[in-house]
């Protein structure tokens, strides 16, 4: 479980950084330019914010 935990810890950063810095091969990709024609481009970093929050507290809570 606690390597689950670090995994999914990791994916959290990921996530974060996806939707601070928006890189090219992330945000051209067609499930997240699916996502930003629904939700509109500040509620895909919303969500990817709520997803990454989530990640990361089940990460800790595995870890523990």
């Amino acid at each position: 479980m606690k390597i689950l935990g670090l995994l999914l810890i990791v994916y959290a950063i990921i996530v974060f950084f996806s939707a601070i810095a928006k890189p090219a091969i992330i945000w051209n990709s067609f499930k997240v330019r699916g996502f930003v024609k629904v939700l509109g481009e500040k509620g895909t970093i919303i969500l990817f914010y709520i997803v990454g929050g989530g990640a990361l507290l089940l990460g800790v809570l595995l870890l523990f």
